[in-house]
């Protein structure tokens, strides 16, 4: 898995990591296993991150349960959010992911949707600083955001990780977002790679181009996240899923190499003459 690296700091992170947003909030054993198994889909294909927030339900509890293991529990590379506002709501919230994520400390703690972010920044320095959290970030899921998310960038330092929406339908980010962070040196996470599954609806009964074998791509997801993955100021995309089929076509990319601009122009042509 290629490995891009978190510019405050070095550390390197497979490109690929996966979100939970609304697949792993379930409560019944029966779908637990499913979950295991996308998570050993992950594992074998070498990527680490896994995200979350207070906001996604169950899913806290279910990754804390489930990465328990002892061949799991200090694999992954564990982020989530602060999602409330004041000061002290703020602290009680994060407490309680880290209880339900069996968490002793945090890799990423991000301020969901720069809800209260000033109050909740404060915070998060100073967890920073005691070692309770190892990197702060700050997040959005809509392009109209993206400006407000630019201002905090570069009004504010210390922030290790921004996470936005980009696919390769929804390209609002290249304008200015994607450029802002790299030169302010603030990984990126990237969420909803596949627009909430209406890019899939777009390509429907489609078929690949001839010319994607040039970069192994075998199914749309690994052509929509080829895609993502191209731009340079990417460092990790975190497609959600809970079906390991779905697993397997995101995680198992086979391409050895990175699609140039060239062959990304010709990506969005394609997808644009549909």
């Amino acid at each position: 898995m290629i490995k891009r690296p978190i510019p405050s700091s070095g550390e390197e992170l497979p490109v690929l990591g996966l979100g939970t947003w609304s697949t792993f909030d379930v409560t019944d054993k029966s779908s637990m296993e499913p979950l295991n198994q996308v998570l050993q889909i992950v594992q074998n294909a070498g990527c680490k991150l896994i995200d979350s927030s207070p906001m996604y339900g169950n899913s806290e509890k279910v990754i804390g349960d489930l990465t328990s293991y002892p061949k799991w529990s200090n694999y992954f590379f564990y982020a989530t959010k602060v999602w409330i506002t004041g000061k002290q709501h703020g602290i009680h919230q994060m407490e309680s992911s880290f209880q339900k994520m069996k968490r002793t400390s945090m890799d990423l703690m991000q301020i969901h949707n720069l809800t209260d972010w000033k109050t909740q920044l404060r915070t998060l320095r100073d967890w920073k600083s005691e070692g309770k959290i190892r990197y702060i970030g700050i997040t959005h899921y809509t392009d109209s955001a993206h400006e407000d998310l630019e201002s905090v960038l570069n009004s504010e330092d210390g922030i290790d990780f921004v996470q936005f929406n980009y696919s390769i339908f929804s390209r609002n980010a290249e304008k200015s977002l994607l450029n802002t962070a790299a030169d302010r040196g603030v990984a990126t996470l990237i969420n909803r790679p596949f627009g909430k599954g209406r890019d899939f609806s777009a390509v429907k009964n489609k078929q690949l181009p001839s010319w994607s074998n040039e970069y192994s791509i075998k199914t749309w997801s690994q052509f929509f996240l080829l895609y993502i993955i191209s731009h340079p100021a990417v460092t990790v995309v975190i497609p959600a899923t809970a079906n390991p089929t779905h697993a397997s076509d995101n995680f198992n990319l086979l391409a050895a190499e990175i699609p140039d601009q060239n062959f990304r122009n010709k990506m969005v042509a394609f997808i644009q003459n549909m």
